[in-house]
C-alpha cells in the first residue's frame, strides 16, 4: 500500500544550524506515526515543511506518491504546540471562521460543530470569548478547529498538554477514533506512554537525523535482551552455564524475586524446565524495553561523545 506521506531526504538549514540532515521517512496510510525526539531534534522544523510554512533545501515531501503542492493544505490538519485561538473571539464564531478558512459551506460547518461541541461539552461555551475558558477548554477548542473539515492527515504536536487524565483519555478515544475512520495521524509528544498505547509505527530523530524507525512492535522487539522477570519459593542456582542471574532478591518463607539473562542458544522454556524442576514457580515474564527505554537508550547512543559525558545516567 502507498503511504499517505513520504518524506524523502529532506535538509534544512537555518543559518549554521542544520534542522534536518537527510530524513527519510515513510508513513503508512490510516495509521497514528509517533514522531519522537528529545527537544530541538528537528521534529517541529520537518513538520513545518510538511505544513508548507517553510521549505526544504533539500529533499521533498509526497502526498499518496504526489510532491507537496498548495492543494494539499486542504488535507492537512495541525494542532500546533504553541495554540493560536483569538482570545476575544466567541468559541462559535471562530470555530466557523476556521471551518470557513478550510473550505467547509456554513451549513456544513454549523452542523458539524453543534456535534463537536456536544461530543466535548463545550456547548455552554459557544457563546463565551475563548480567554473566558479554562486553558482545558481553549484546547479542546483547538483539537475541533484541527479535525472539522476531516482532514486525512492530521499532524498533532503535543496533544495532551494540560490535560487531566479524564479529558487526556477523551483526547486519546477521538485520536484514535479518528485513525479507524481512515484518517492518518502524526503524532508529535514525549508521553511515551501514549506512543505505546496508539502508534502503530514510530520514528526518533535525534540532532537533526533520524535514528530509528518502524512498527512499535518490531522495534521493541529489536531492544529484547532476553532478560526475565521470575518470582517464586525455593532455591535457585545462581551460576549456571545457560542463564545468569543479574539480581537475586530474598524475601521472606523462601520467596525470592530473580532478574535472569539468557545466554546465546537457551529459549524461555530451556529456563522454566529448570525452575519447574528445582522451584515453585509463581510468575515469569520477559521484560521486554518500554518506548521510553528505548528513547533514552538509543538518544544517548547517538550523542557525541563530548556530550555523552555531561549527559546525567538515564
Amino acid at each position: 500500500m502507498q503511504p499517505a506521506l513520504e518524506a524523502l531526504n529532506v535538509r534544512k538549514v537555518y543559518g549554521e544550524h542544520v534542522a534536518l540532515n537527510d530524513v527519510s521517512l515513510a508513513i503508512p496510510d490510516r495509521s497514528i506515526y509517533g514522531l519522537l525526539g528529545p527537544n530541538g531534534a528537528g521534529k517541529t522544523s520537518l513538520i513545518r515543511i510538511i505544513t508548507q510554512i517553510t521549505g526544504a533545501d533539500a529533499g521533498e515531501i509526497r502526498i499518496r506518491g504526489e510532491k507537496l503542492a498548495p492543494k494539499h493544505i486542504a488535507e492537512i490538519g495541525y494542532l500546533p504546540e504553541e495554540r493560536g485561538l483569538y482570545k476575544k473571539m466567541k468559541v462559535g464564531e471562530q470555530l466557523l471562521y476556521l471551518a470557513r478558512l478550510k473550505g467547509l459551506s456554513r451549513t456544513d460547518a454549523t452542523q458539524r460543530i453543534k456535534a463537536w461541541v456536544q461530543r466535548f461539552d463545550l456547548a455552554p461555551w459557544v457563546e463565551k470569548n475563548v480567554e473566558d475558558l479554562s486553558k482545558g477548554m481553549q484546547q479542546k477548542v483547538q483539537f475541533i478547529a484541527t479535525v472539522l473539515h476531516e482532514p486525512s492527515i492530521i499532524i498533532l504536536d503535543e496533544p495532551f498538554s494540560g490535560f487531566d487524565p479524564i479529558n487526556a483519555n477523551l483526547i486519546k478515544d477521538e485520536i484514535l477514533a479518528l485513525r479507524d475512520k481512515g484518517a492518518t495521524i502524526i503524532l508529535a509528544t514525549h508521553r511515551m506512554e501514549s506512543v505505546e498505547e496508539m502508534c502503530d509505527n514510530i520514528a526518533l530523530i535525534n540532532r537533526s537525523r533520524k535514528v530509528l524507525d518502524g512498527p512499535v512492535s518490531a522495534v521493541k522487539d529489536t531492544f529484547r535482551t532476553q532478560t526475565y522477570s521470575v518470582e517464586g519459593q525455593g532455591r535457585l542456582m545462581v551460576m549456571h552455564p545457560d542463564f545468569e542471574v543479574l539480581e537475586h532478591n530474598e524475601r521472606e518463607n523462601g520467596h525470592f524475586h530473580d532478574i535472569i539473562r539468557l545466554h546465546a542458544g537457551t529459549t524461555p522454556n530451556d529456563l522454566l524446565r529448570y525452575l519447574i524442576g528445582n522451584v515453585e514457580v509463581h510468575a515469569f515474564r520477559e521484560l521486554i524495553p518500554s518506548i521510553n527505554e528505548i528513547f533514552i537508550r538509543r538518544v544517548r547512543e547517538t550523542m557525541p561523545e563530548t556530550l555523552l559525558e555531561e549527559a546525567p545516567a538515564a
